[in-house]
């Protein structure tokens, strides 16, 4: 709602009665009188008509258009909507919002929202799409008398809509805010596209039509326009191919077939595609929960390749998206790293978080620029320790904690007692008292350059139920027997491991859980920590652990163990004679584990 003081915008009743943009008052036009009125007057004074292409062209400001209908109103009075909004399409925005108050202003813009009215009945179906396409993007308020009265009329010639109709409608439609006649029309525009779906010619009406129908219709009928897209892929053209990710995210429907056949095409043709875009398909991704490595990778190459003429916002969104997915590009993620090193300038506090939690939780370093890479980032953090909020502060310490990296000025500005009792006093209390238990853990088991003691008082983590994979148990009984190996062990620090097995300091041979505690002295004895982990705790590509799962390898190593990763997904699709040889190599070895460089020192 506009604040200025128009009287067309006015909800008091009188003006309501006499103006077509008031908030209410929708039931007291008399549609087939005053259409009949129109009739009379067009046939008598009518002058000859202007096309709004014609009005744009000659016409410089809104104003000019508002003059040139004042002067000599002709029929159909969308014409005139069609040409201001053309004509605001050229405008800066400044220049757009000085233009809308003339507008509004305009004696004369009254008369024509009359006009609009009174003729919508008898004009073109078509113009009164157009018509009200425009007064809607003109930002005309939606709640007012004109668009609730077009938006009727369109609702009941809705089968008067051909294939031009249908997109503009679409169009329309996907520009608006729900409210009852919207609603209405939306409904309505879903029925005749369930209607009409295999009529449809042009791939850009089906995709305009994908978009507007809503994220919550009918199942059967996204299903339908899916087959409809699929059988028409053969046409589709490039710039089809990237808007189908948006299109489909529009209305949460994933389709894998139509996602797979667009991102060949995408990464195909991916040569001067702008990185908008490329962040809109990503996004849609995202939206979608859609993973292909082939896609991510044929984009995050380019970009790498591009990486000099990109702007830096740009590819900092797309890696923030990127760890969205649990993508870990190396290239790309280095070439940022060494932008940060060489030219920190950029850095401010809006991009410091995000940055931080996009490294720390891809476990991402390159060794060449990895401190160089931290003293950066710790450096402009300290800068606006005044300035940064107490929740983003610890999201940048736990980033720098996963990383095994602990700035002091942050991390005594974190530690004050009054600023962690704020966090405890957060409405997101659980998530930050997550973050503070793993801040504890790190002083703790970490080689911390902080001199004070700490012992920060946290209330406990919320409890989840955890059930140890029932066939490795299995596996593990039939390999060491009962009594060798405990299941859901919980360790200082909130942590947790699937099982522990206890063996002599050579791994040559399991201890009994009964004797270990009684003749073996800890010197002469390894314990094993078994992580039977889902693909979430890995990058996409599944064999780069992600920040909590090396973090937590990092600290259970601190704290004596070995550790063994078991995949779940993998370990399913073994039979148990091929499970039993998979742990008993991993028992058994003494050599470590491939998964053991997960420290940020010496991981890339």
């Amino acid at each position: 709602m506009e604040p200025q003081a128009i009287h067309c915008f006015s909800s008091n009743k009188q003006n309501c009665e006499a103006s077509p943009v008031c908030d209410d008052g929708l039931k007291k036009i008399n549609f087939h009188h005053e259409a009949s009125n129109e009739v009379v007057h067009t046939k008598e004074t009518k002058p000859t008509p202007v096309s709004w292409r014609k009005l744009s062209q000659e016409c410089n400001s809104l104003s000019d258009v508002l003059d040139t209908f004042s002067a000599a109103p002709t029929f159909p009075s969308s014409n005139y909507f069609s040409a201001m909004w053309t004509i605001a399409k050229r405008m800066s925005e400044d220049q757009k919002r000085f233009e809308k108050q003339l507008m509004l202003n305009h004696p004369a813009f009254t008369q024509l929202c009359e006009h609009m009215m009174r003729e919508a009945k008898i004009m073109y179906y078509d113009h009164v799409l157009f018509g009200l396409h425009a007064i809607v993007k003109l930002g005309i308020p939606q709640n007012t008398l004109l668009v609730q009265t077009l938006l009727r009329v369109v609702q009941e010639r809705i089968n008067e809509c051909d294939e031009k109709c249908l997109s503009v409608l679409s169009t329309v439609l996907e520009a608006m805010e729900p409210c009852k006649n919207v609603d209405v029309l939306r409904a309505g525009l879903r029925i005749l596209v369930d209607q009409q779906i295999w009529k449809i010619e042009r791939v850009f009406t089906l995709q305009t039509v994908m978009r507007s129908i809503g994220k919550d219709a009918p199942i059967s009928l996204k299903r339908k326009l899916e087959m409809k897209a699929v059988r028409e892929l053969d046409r589709f053209s490039v710039s089809n191919s990237q808007h189908m990710f948006e299109v489909l995210a529009a209305m949460d429907h994933r389709s894998v077939a139509l996602l797979n056949e667009c991102s060949k095409t995408v990464v195909g043709n991916i040569h001067g595609c702008p990185i908008k875009i490329l962040i809109n398909i990503v996004q849609s991704c995202r939206d979608l929960r859609y993973h292909n490595l082939d896609l991510f990778n044929g984009i995050a190459d380019y970009v790498a390749a591009t990486f000099d003429i990109c702007k830096l916002k740009h590819v900092l969104f797309l890696l923030v998206l990127f760890e969205n997915l649990a993508f870990r590009h190396a290239a790309l993620m280095d070439l940022f790293m060494k932008k940060v090193v060489d030219e920190p300038g950029f850095l401010n506090m809006k991009s410091l978080v995000p940055l931080l939690h996009v490294y720390s939780s891809l476990n991402h370093v390159c060794r060449p620029h990895t401190q160089e890479f931290l003293n950066v980032m710790a450096s402009a953090l300290t800068g606006y320790l005044y300035h940064i909020s107490s929740e983003n502060l610890l999201d940048a310490v736990c980033s720098f904690c996963l990383m095994n990296h602990f700035p002091l000025a942050p991390l005594h500005q974190l530690l004050q007692q009054d600023l962690i009792d704020e966090l405890l006093r957060s409405d997101n209390k659980e998530r930050n008292i997550r973050k503070l238990h793993i801040l504890a853990a790190c002083l703790k088991l970490d080689d911390v350059p902080y001199q004070k003691a700490v012992d920060l008082v946290l209330p406990s983590s919320p409890c989840t139920s955890l059930y140890p994979n029932a066939k490795v148990a299995e596996v593990l009984s039939s390999l060491l027997g009962k009594g060798y190996f405990s299941e859901n062990v919980q360790l200082p620090h909130n942590y947790h491991i699937d099982f522990e097995i206890r063996m002599d300091s050579n791994r040559s041979q399991v201890l009994p859980l009964s004797d270990v505690t009684v003749v073996t002295p800890a010197t002469d004895m390894q314990r094993l920590a078994i992580l039977c982990v889902p693909r979430s705790t890995y990058c996409l590509d599944l064999t780069h652990p992600r920040g909590f799962l090396a973090m937590k390898m990092r600290h259970l190593k601190a704290m004596g163990f070995h550790v063994i990763l078991v995949n779940n997904w993998e370990m399913e699709k073994l039979e148990m004679k091929d499970a039993v040889t998979f742990l008993k190599s991993e028992i058994y070895s003494t050599e470590a584990p491939s998964t053991a460089d997960v420290n940020f020192q010496s991981s890339c």
